[in-house]
């Protein structure tokens, strides 16, 4: 998982240019792009088990609320005698461009291929409906 590399990198980089606050601002940068990836699987999941409709609005609407969330923080640290917003965003932003490389790079190999989505129960009814009226 990048997780485990990324994490430590982070913190290391931002220690040895800026001193602990900077290393320790990219480590939560980073925690934070591990938490946002999580959090975007497990909204599409829990979305899943409702509707597709609702599928889209978790994958569309999602990120937005997860972004508002991380700059929302940023600023909420950025209140700390300690944070340094400059390595955050120095970690944020390289770490969600690598981890959708990396997510990239599953999809092209096949992973999530075999992923069955359930009809919509209300587009199945409507089909049925349908199909009885042209049967008649």
């Amino acid at each position: 998982m990048p997780f485990v590399v990324a994490f430590p990198v982070a913190f290391l980089g931002g220690w040895a240019l800026s001193g602990l606050g900077a290393g320790t601002s990219a480590a939560i940068g980073i925690a934070l792009v591990y938490a946002n990836f999580a959090a975007h699987g497990a909204s599409l999941a829990w979305a899943s088990q409702i509707s597709i409709t609702t599928v889209h609005a978790a994958a569309l609407l999602g990120p937005v609320v997860r972004l508002g969330i991380i700059v929302g923080l940023m600023f909420a640290l950025d209140t700390l005698a300690w944070f340094s917003p400059l390595a955050f965003g120095l970690a944020v932003v390289p770490g969600t461009l690598l981890l959708l490389v990396y997510e990239a790079r599953l999809t092209m190999r096949g992973l999530g291929g075999a992923l069955q989505i359930p009809a919509d129960p209300a587009a199945s009814r409507a089909a049925e409906t349908l199909a009885a009226r042209e049967a008649h």
